[in-house]
């Protein structure tokens, strides 16, 4: 029989819209791949997909094509620049933003039959508080929330945490604060929300990472590149490598399963259960 390996699923999110959150994610999952880490990341902005158009990737098929039966999950996996692999999504596509039972389990059986295990699954999510952004973040083992010292950004952390712990019982969210001016601004920065946080909500914020402002990543980003990869000792690229270090170290799942698939199980599962759950509170 076949041994699967655990794999740490970390969803990176952050609210708002424009705080780098897709930045953090593909460099982090590059750094880790760099680590000597199997990482998958994918793109779970099923409506507005941008990773693949972040790294100049030709995309033939994608999630869609999947979950219409066409190919399988295998077909549509896309290396990256970083040697880890991609699960690219749609854009411009609704009917992703809102999946059917079937096409949910459809969803798991495509995971489930990938023969390549992974150690660290990176989730993007899309922007915002949506009912998928939710599902997502509260499947998954580790909650990577990335901040800018902006207060839309702040506000907009505040309310993702406040309804993640509300209604779904999270309690600890791991903080990277980016695109600030120093490490004190971080640290600052980090301050604000938690002394919010502390006040209203029953929850445990650490910070993870402090990634500063860096002319390098827009470079990179112009040239469709990783940061780490074509400018691997810009401050950004230093700062991206030792938030990977820190999410090696983060404990693997002690609940049985872990694989891929569990954590989609998961999501289904804890999806069909959120009428009942709020219905409760």
């Amino acid at each position: 029989m076949k041994r699967q390996s655990i794999t740490k699923v970390v969803a990176v999110t952050g609210g708002k819209g424009g705080v780098g959150k897709t930045n953090v994610s593909i460099n982090t999952a590059a750094a880790l791949a760099q680590a000597g880490q199997r990482v998958l990341l994918l793109d779970a902005d099923l409506g507005l997909a941008n990773v693949d158009v972040l790294l100049g990737l030709r995309v033939q098929k994608n999630l869609s094509h999947v979950l219409a039966g066409e190919c399988e999950l295998k077909d549509v996996l896309l290396e990256g620049p970083g040697g880890f692999k991609i699960v690219p999504a749609t854009s411009g596509t609704q009917s992703m933003v809102e999946l059917t039972p079937a096409e949910h389990a459809s969803l798991i059986r495509a995971f489930s039959e990938l023969d390549e295990e992974f150690d660290v699954l990176i989730i993007d999510t899309a922007a915002g508080i949506s009912d998928m952004v939710l599902s997502f973040s509260r499947a998954a083992q580790d909650v990577m929330v990335v901040v800018c010292d902006e207060p839309t950004s702040i506000t907009d952390a505040y309310a993702l945490i406040k309804i993640l712990s509300r209604d779904f019982g999270l309690f600890r969210f791991k903080i990277v604060a980016n695109m600030v001016r120093s490490l004190k601004e971080g640290q600052e920065l980090f301050t604000k929300l938690s002394r919010v946080t502390d006040r209203f909500l029953d929850v445990a914020l650490e910070l993870v990472g402090t990634v500063p402002f860096d002319e390098h990543v827009r470079q990179a980003v112009r040239k469709q590149k990783l940061v780490v990869d074509v400018f691997p000792r810009a401050p950004a690229s230093v700062a991206f490598k030792a938030l990977a270090s820190k999410v090696m170290t983060w404990p693997i799942p002690s609940r049985p399963g872990g694989h891929v698939e569990f954590f989609l199980e998961q999501l289904i599962g804890d999806k069909s259960h959120v009428g009942s759950e709020q219905d409760t509170e």
